[in-house]
């Protein structure tokens, strides 16, 4: 069986580590492989004890993670940062507009995964946390065996969307190069009298020659255009 759970209190604050999960059932709810197999560090947002001893058990099977269990509000970003998650589990009753902006916040949902359960809710409610970056909206669904897999699905949608992320703005960093590529070239070609090929062929020779980027002599002829126009 499990390891017991040891609680410290202190503060606001409850710190537990629980022991590995012995048992070698697979879980009939967990869609994908164990994203949470790994030791992570989870913050949990509870202010009611025994609802955030019902969740600590529920997370008690994923494995021999470092939780964190904050029972209030005051303060509520600055402790996240100190203890800087892997991710965040946030339970509120009814959550109004003003709580959530301030929990979705705090929890910096762009930052980590962050998965909030709550009794009652709204379309406007829930569209606003999916759009503030929440990973997992669940309405009327805590329980111990829904914890873990509605965990796994946060971590897996919030890799997701960094990735798209990154890759958008790889995409709009390629394009902007791109442009000021082009740029150069045209300068090259009314200064010098190059076709296209050749005005090319003159930026990427530079650069090799001074070891840079070839987007990096651009932009510098580019600057360098514009202070002497």
């Amino acid at each position: 069986m499990p390891a017991p759970l040891r609680l410290q209190v202190e503060a606001a604050t409850v710190l537990a580590d629980r022991g590995a999960n012995e048992s070698d059932a697979p879980d009939p709810l967990e869609p994908l492989a164990s994203l949470m197999s790994e030791r992570l560090s989870i913050v949990v947002v509870e202010k009611d004890r025994d609802r955030a001893l019902l969740i600590v058990d529920g997370l008690r099977a994923s494995g021999d993670h470092e939780i964190h269990v904050i029972s209030e509000q005051a303060g509520l970003a600055r402790r996240i940062t100190e203890h800087a998650p892997d991710v965040v589990l946030i339970d509120v009753a009814s959550p109004s507009r003003d709580m959530l902006e301030e929990l979705t916040l705090a929890s910096s949902p762009l930052d980590r995964p962050v998965a909030m359960f709550v009794d009652r809710s709204d379309d406007s409610l829930t569209r606003a946390a999916i759009e503030a970056g929440v990973s997992a909206y669940v309405v009327d669904g805590l329980g111990p065996g829904r914890i873990k897999p509605v965990l796994d699905a946060a971590i897996t949608r919030f890799h997701m969307f960094q990735r798209m992320r990154a890759e958008l703005a790889a995409t709009k960093r390629a394009l902007e190069e791109r442009k000021i590529i082009d740029r150069a070239k045209g300068m090259l070609m009314k200064a010098r009298g190059l076709d296209e090929d050749a005005a090319y062929a003159l930026l990427r020779k530079t650069a090799m020659a001074q070891g840079k980027k070839l987007v990096d002599v651009a932009e510098a002829l580019v600057t360098a255009a514009a202070l002497l126009s």
